[in-house]
């Protein structure tokens, strides 16, 4: 039988094998109905809609994948975090940013999570936005 600390490092693991996957629909089962998600320097969108339409966005504008994961977890398996590289394109203007022309990046990221009843219900992203816009040459 896994320790909470192993499920959760399993959970967070398998939220980023799913998001590389492209199977969003496998991808939003991980999160529960009300997850809280806190934007990179911005604020915080709740429930499965929000963050639905937020990964819609992301889909349509960023092209990535996760890459040089590592995960970590509590003992108790409330709390997880997370840091890895994004690999990726920006392949569609996003509002707000310079004009996407096909940019490749490589991005260290973080995120830390929380998780209630085997799903995640709180996912917090922090990249360095200033570097990612010298990498797209804004």
């Amino acid at each position: 039988m896994s320790t909470a600390r192993e499920s959760t490092a399993a959970l967070v693991s398998t939220y980023y094998e799913t998001f590389n996957s492209g199977d969003r629909g496998a991808f939003l089962a991980l999160l529960t109905d009300g997850v809280r998600h806190d934007t990179n320097q911005g604020g915080q969108e709740v429930g499965l809609d929000k963050f639905r339409t937020f990964l819609d966005r992301m889909d349509r504008c960023y092209a990535e994948q996760v890459k040089e994961l590592q995960v970590f977890a509590s003992d108790d398996g409330t709390r997880a975090a997370a840091e890895f590289f994004i690999d990726g394109t920006y392949v569609s203007t996003d509002e707000g940013l310079p004009e996407a022309t096909g940019q490749k990046y490589y991005l260290r990221v973080g995120a830390f999570f929380e998780v209630a009843d085997g799903k995640v219900d709180r996912i917090t992203n922090y990249y360095n936005l200033q570097e990612w816009l010298r990498l797209v040459g804004a």
